[in-house]
Protein backbone atom coordinates (compact mmCIF):
# COMPACT_ATOMS: atom_id res chain seq x y z
CA UNK A 1 0.00 0.00 0.00
CA UNK A 2 1.40 3.41 -0.98
CA UNK A 3 2.12 5.74 1.93
CA UNK A 4 0.59 9.21 1.66
CA UNK A 5 2.64 12.02 3.23
CA UNK A 6 1.59 15.67 3.47
CA UNK A 7 4.30 18.28 4.05
CA UNK A 8 3.03 21.38 5.86
CA UNK A 9 5.49 24.29 5.84
CA UNK A 10 5.94 27.70 4.26
CA UNK A 11 8.63 26.27 1.94
CA UNK A 12 8.37 22.57 1.15
CA UNK A 13 10.52 22.31 -2.00
CA UNK A 14 13.75 21.12 -0.32
CA UNK A 15 11.76 18.81 1.95
CA UNK A 16 9.87 17.31 -0.96
CA UNK A 17 13.10 16.73 -2.88
CA UNK A 18 14.69 14.96 0.09
CA UNK A 19 11.57 12.85 0.70
CA UNK A 20 11.24 11.74 -2.95
CA UNK A 21 14.94 10.84 -3.05
CA UNK A 22 14.74 8.75 0.12
CA UNK A 23 11.29 7.25 -0.53
CA UNK A 24 10.49 7.37 -4.26
CA UNK A 25 7.29 5.34 -3.84
CA UNK A 26 5.67 7.67 -1.30
CA UNK A 27 2.76 9.82 -2.51
CA UNK A 28 3.65 13.41 -1.54
CA UNK A 29 1.37 16.45 -1.25
CA UNK A 30 2.19 19.88 0.13
CA UNK A 31 0.44 22.72 1.94
CA UNK A 32 1.93 26.18 2.54
CA UNK A 33 -0.50 27.94 4.86
CA UNK A 34 -2.56 27.40 7.98
CA UNK A 35 -5.82 28.29 6.24
CA UNK A 36 -5.38 25.76 3.45
CA UNK A 37 -4.61 22.76 5.66
CA UNK A 38 -8.21 21.58 6.32
CA UNK A 39 -8.93 21.28 2.59
CA UNK A 40 -5.52 19.73 1.90
CA UNK A 41 -6.21 17.04 4.50
CA UNK A 42 -9.65 16.35 3.08
CA UNK A 43 -8.31 15.95 -0.46
CA UNK A 44 -5.04 14.12 0.23
CA UNK A 45 -6.17 11.94 3.13
CA UNK A 46 -2.55 11.50 4.26
CA UNK A 47 -1.31 8.73 6.51
CA UNK A 48 1.39 11.06 7.82
CA UNK A 49 1.75 14.84 8.17
CA UNK A 50 5.06 16.59 8.72
CA UNK A 51 4.16 20.02 10.09
CA UNK A 52 6.15 23.08 11.12
CA UNK A 53 4.68 25.88 13.28
CA UNK A 54 5.89 28.41 10.71
CA UNK A 55 3.46 31.29 11.38
CA UNK A 56 3.20 31.26 15.16
CA UNK A 57 0.69 29.59 17.44
CA UNK A 58 -2.32 31.83 16.77
CA UNK A 59 -4.43 30.31 14.03
CA UNK A 60 -2.53 27.04 13.90
CA UNK A 61 -5.01 24.52 12.39
CA UNK A 62 -4.82 21.93 15.16
CA UNK A 63 -8.55 21.11 14.96
CA UNK A 64 -8.18 20.02 11.34
CA UNK A 65 -4.93 18.17 12.00
CA UNK A 66 -6.53 16.06 14.72
CA UNK A 67 -9.99 15.94 13.16
CA UNK A 68 -11.75 13.34 11.01
CA UNK A 69 -9.39 13.83 8.06
CA UNK A 70 -6.27 13.88 10.19
CA UNK A 71 -3.40 11.38 9.77
CA UNK A 72 -2.32 8.45 11.90
CA UNK A 73 1.02 10.13 12.59
CA UNK A 74 1.86 13.82 13.01
CA UNK A 75 5.56 14.63 12.94
CA UNK A 76 6.20 18.04 14.47
CA UNK A 77 9.15 19.86 12.90
CA UNK A 78 10.08 21.50 16.21
CA UNK A 79 10.40 20.34 19.80
CA UNK A 80 7.47 22.12 21.47
CA UNK A 81 3.99 20.70 20.96
CA UNK A 82 1.93 23.12 23.08
CA UNK A 83 0.31 24.48 19.88
CA UNK A 84 -1.25 21.04 19.35
CA UNK A 85 -3.32 21.21 22.53
CA UNK A 86 -4.62 17.76 23.53
CA UNK A 87 -4.97 14.74 21.28
CA UNK A 88 -5.99 11.10 21.58
CA UNK A 89 -2.78 9.01 21.53
CA UNK A 90 -4.82 5.90 20.72
CA UNK A 91 -5.92 7.50 17.45
CA UNK A 92 -2.87 9.52 16.40
CA UNK A 93 0.83 9.31 17.21
CA UNK A 94 2.72 12.59 17.62
CA UNK A 95 6.49 12.85 17.41
CA UNK A 96 8.73 15.89 17.73
CA UNK A 97 12.24 16.98 16.78
CA UNK A 98 13.56 17.22 20.33
CA UNK A 99 17.29 17.77 20.35
CA UNK A 100 17.58 19.21 16.85
CA UNK A 101 18.42 22.67 18.25
CA UNK A 102 19.68 21.75 21.72
CA UNK A 103 23.29 22.73 21.03
CA UNK A 104 22.33 26.04 19.42
CA UNK A 105 19.98 27.01 22.25
CA UNK A 106 22.68 26.15 24.80
CA UNK A 107 25.11 28.43 22.94
CA UNK A 108 22.52 31.22 22.88
CA UNK A 109 22.18 30.97 26.65
CA UNK A 110 25.93 30.91 27.27
CA UNK A 111 26.30 33.90 24.95
CA UNK A 112 23.75 35.80 27.02
CA UNK A 113 25.57 34.93 30.25
CA UNK A 114 28.88 36.16 28.81
CA UNK A 115 27.20 39.28 27.42
CA UNK A 116 26.01 40.08 30.95
CA UNK A 117 29.21 39.25 32.84
CA UNK A 118 31.46 41.09 30.39
CA UNK A 119 29.17 44.15 30.53
CA UNK A 120 28.97 44.32 26.75
CA UNK A 121 26.25 47.02 26.81
CA UNK A 122 28.47 49.27 28.95
CA UNK A 123 31.49 48.68 26.75
CA UNK A 124 29.48 49.49 23.61
CA UNK A 125 28.09 52.64 25.21
CA UNK A 126 31.61 53.84 26.10
CA UNK A 127 32.82 53.02 22.59
CA UNK A 128 29.96 54.96 21.01
CA UNK A 129 30.78 57.96 23.22
CA UNK A 130 34.56 57.49 22.74
CA UNK A 131 35.03 57.36 26.50
CA UNK A 132 37.95 55.43 28.06
CA UNK A 133 36.23 54.29 31.25
CA UNK A 134 37.62 51.63 33.57
CA UNK A 135 35.25 48.68 33.81
CA UNK A 136 35.44 45.31 35.55
CA UNK A 137 34.51 42.02 33.92
CA UNK A 138 33.24 39.02 35.87
CA UNK A 139 34.07 35.33 35.44
CA UNK A 140 31.48 32.57 35.07
CA UNK A 141 33.73 30.14 36.96
CA UNK A 142 32.32 29.34 40.37
CA UNK A 143 28.90 30.84 39.67
CA UNK A 144 25.81 28.68 40.26
CA UNK A 145 23.54 27.92 37.32
CA UNK A 146 20.07 26.50 37.85
CA UNK A 147 18.63 24.82 34.77
CA UNK A 148 14.85 24.51 34.85
CA UNK A 149 14.24 21.40 32.75
CA UNK A 150 17.09 18.94 32.22
CA UNK A 151 15.96 17.67 28.83
CA UNK A 152 18.23 17.68 25.79
CA UNK A 153 18.69 21.46 25.78
CA UNK A 154 19.32 21.49 29.52
CA UNK A 155 21.90 18.73 29.19
CA UNK A 156 23.66 20.52 26.32
CA UNK A 157 23.77 23.67 28.43
CA UNK A 158 25.09 21.78 31.47
CA UNK A 159 28.02 20.47 29.44
CA UNK A 160 28.99 23.97 28.28
CA UNK A 161 28.48 25.59 31.67
CA UNK A 162 30.62 22.92 33.33
CA UNK A 163 33.39 23.63 30.82
CA UNK A 164 33.34 27.23 32.08
CA UNK A 165 33.67 26.00 35.66
CA UNK A 166 30.11 26.82 36.72
CA UNK A 167 28.32 24.91 39.45
CA UNK A 168 25.32 23.34 37.70
CA UNK A 169 22.05 22.26 39.33
CA UNK A 170 18.79 21.40 37.62
CA UNK A 171 15.23 20.17 37.83
CA UNK A 172 13.76 17.12 36.16
CA UNK A 173 10.34 15.45 36.42
CA UNK A 174 12.06 12.20 37.39
CA UNK A 175 15.32 13.20 39.12
CA UNK A 176 18.40 11.10 38.58
CA UNK A 177 22.17 11.70 38.59
CA UNK A 178 23.23 13.40 35.36
CA UNK A 179 26.53 14.27 33.73
CA UNK A 180 27.79 17.81 34.40
CA UNK A 181 25.22 18.36 37.18
CA UNK A 182 26.08 18.54 40.85
CA UNK A 183 22.44 18.24 41.87
CA UNK A 184 19.17 17.29 40.15
CA UNK A 185 15.87 17.71 41.99
CA UNK A 186 12.18 17.32 41.28
CA UNK A 187 10.23 20.45 40.23
CA UNK A 188 8.95 20.89 43.78
CA UNK A 189 12.55 21.52 44.87
CA UNK A 190 13.02 24.44 42.48
CA UNK A 191 12.66 27.21 45.08
CA UNK A 192 15.53 25.86 47.16
CA UNK A 193 17.78 25.89 44.08
CA UNK A 194 16.74 29.42 43.08
CA UNK A 195 17.92 30.75 46.43
CA UNK A 196 21.47 29.77 45.38
CA UNK A 197 21.27 30.80 41.73
CA UNK A 198 23.52 33.35 40.07
CA UNK A 199 22.07 32.34 36.70
CA UNK A 200 18.79 30.66 35.76
CA UNK A 201 18.05 29.01 32.41
CA UNK A 202 14.45 28.08 31.59
CA UNK A 203 14.47 25.09 29.21
CA UNK A 204 11.32 23.20 30.22
CA UNK A 205 8.36 22.59 27.86
CA UNK A 206 5.12 24.50 28.38
CA UNK A 207 2.60 22.15 29.99
CA UNK A 208 -0.27 22.52 32.42
CA UNK A 209 2.23 21.86 35.21
CA UNK A 210 4.85 24.38 34.04
CA UNK A 211 2.55 27.27 33.07
CA UNK A 212 3.44 30.16 35.38
CA UNK A 213 6.16 28.07 37.02
CA UNK A 214 8.36 31.12 37.51
CA UNK A 215 5.98 33.56 39.09
CA UNK A 216 6.03 35.93 42.06
CA UNK A 217 6.90 33.19 44.54
CA UNK A 218 9.82 31.99 42.45
CA UNK A 219 11.20 35.49 41.90
CA UNK A 220 11.00 36.19 45.63
CA UNK A 221 13.15 33.09 46.19
CA UNK A 222 15.84 34.05 43.66
CA UNK A 223 19.12 35.39 44.99
CA UNK A 224 19.22 39.14 44.41
CA UNK A 225 21.21 40.10 41.31
CA UNK A 226 20.68 36.85 39.39
CA UNK A 227 20.38 36.72 35.60
CA UNK A 228 17.69 34.72 33.78
CA UNK A 229 17.56 33.27 30.26
CA UNK A 230 14.31 31.87 28.84
CA UNK A 231 14.33 29.75 25.66
CA UNK A 232 11.38 27.51 26.51
CA UNK A 233 7.93 28.89 25.72
CA UNK A 234 6.02 32.01 26.63
CA UNK A 235 3.83 31.16 29.60
CA UNK A 236 6.39 29.27 31.68
CA UNK A 237 7.58 32.62 33.06
CA UNK A 238 4.97 35.03 34.45
CA UNK A 239 5.92 38.20 32.55
CA UNK A 240 4.37 40.61 35.07
CA UNK A 241 6.33 39.03 37.89
CA UNK A 242 9.44 39.02 35.71
CA UNK A 243 9.10 42.72 34.92
CA UNK A 244 8.64 43.55 38.61
CA UNK A 245 11.77 41.56 39.50
CA UNK A 246 13.75 43.46 36.86
CA UNK A 247 12.43 46.82 38.00
CA UNK A 248 13.37 46.35 41.65
CA UNK A 249 16.74 44.74 40.93
CA UNK A 250 16.00 41.25 42.18
CA UNK A 251 17.03 40.24 38.68
CA UNK A 252 20.08 42.00 37.25
CA UNK A 253 18.94 41.18 33.73
CA UNK A 254 17.38 38.63 31.42
CA UNK A 255 17.74 37.18 27.94
CA UNK A 256 14.24 36.55 26.61
CA UNK A 257 13.64 34.61 23.41
CA UNK A 258 10.02 33.56 24.01
CA UNK A 259 6.91 35.44 25.10
CA UNK A 260 3.25 34.88 25.92
CA UNK A 261 2.31 37.01 22.90
CA UNK A 262 4.48 36.78 19.80
CA UNK A 263 5.48 39.04 18.19
CA UNK A 264 6.01 40.98 21.43
CA UNK A 265 3.72 44.05 21.23
CA UNK A 266 5.52 47.34 20.65
CA UNK A 267 4.05 48.81 23.84
CA UNK A 268 5.11 45.92 26.07
CA UNK A 269 7.19 47.24 29.02
CA UNK A 270 9.71 44.41 28.66
CA UNK A 271 11.22 46.22 25.66
CA UNK A 272 12.61 48.88 28.00
CA UNK A 273 13.18 46.79 31.12
CA UNK A 274 16.67 47.21 32.60
CA UNK A 275 19.30 44.68 31.58
CA UNK A 276 17.06 42.84 29.10
CA UNK A 277 18.05 41.24 25.80
CA UNK A 278 15.04 40.53 23.58
CA UNK A 279 15.21 38.20 20.58
CA UNK A 280 12.39 37.07 18.25
CA UNK A 281 12.10 33.37 19.20
CA UNK A 282 15.27 32.64 17.24
CA UNK A 283 17.51 30.77 19.69
CA UNK A 284 16.72 27.52 17.85
CA UNK A 285 16.89 28.97 14.34
CA UNK A 286 20.25 28.26 12.76
CA UNK A 287 21.45 27.61 9.23
CA UNK A 288 20.27 24.13 8.33
CA UNK A 289 17.94 23.46 11.26
CA UNK A 290 14.94 22.68 9.05
CA UNK A 291 16.79 20.04 7.07
CA UNK A 292 18.26 18.62 10.29
CA UNK A 293 14.73 18.31 11.64
CA UNK A 294 13.49 16.76 8.40
CA UNK A 295 16.34 14.26 8.43
CA UNK A 296 15.07 13.11 11.83
CA UNK A 297 11.64 12.72 10.24
CA UNK A 298 13.05 10.64 7.36
CA UNK A 299 14.80 8.34 9.82
CA UNK A 300 11.51 7.94 11.68
CA UNK A 301 9.66 7.36 8.40
CA UNK A 302 11.95 4.46 7.70
CA UNK A 303 11.09 3.04 11.12
CA UNK A 304 7.37 3.51 10.35
CA UNK A 305 7.74 1.67 7.04
CA UNK A 306 9.54 -1.18 8.83
CA UNK A 307 6.86 -1.41 11.53
CA UNK A 308 9.28 -0.29 14.24
CA UNK A 309 8.61 1.98 17.22
CA UNK A 310 9.08 5.65 16.36
CA UNK A 311 11.61 7.87 18.09
CA UNK A 312 10.55 10.97 20.05
CA UNK A 313 6.91 9.97 20.63
CA UNK A 314 5.21 12.72 22.64
CA UNK A 315 2.99 11.89 25.59
CA UNK A 316 0.06 14.38 25.44
CA UNK A 317 -0.36 14.20 29.20
CA UNK A 318 3.22 15.36 29.79
CA UNK A 319 3.57 17.53 26.68
CA UNK A 320 6.92 16.02 25.70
Amino acid sequence: MTLRVLLHNSDTDPLEDALRKAFPDVLVTTCHSYAALPQALEIAKPDIVYSVRFAGTDGYPRAALFGANGPAWVSNGGAGTDHFGHWDPDRVTVTNAAGVAADMMAEYIMGAFLHHNLDVPGLMQDQEQRVWRQRTVKPLRGKTLVIVGMGQTGQALAARASAFGMVVCGTRAHPQPMHNCQEVVAPDGLLSLLARADFIAVCTPLTEETRGLLGERAFRAIRRGAFLANVSRGGVVDERALFAALQDGRLAGAALDVFETEPLPADDPLWNAPGVIISPHCSSVYDGWEMASFTMFLENLNRWAQGQTLHNIVDPRRGY
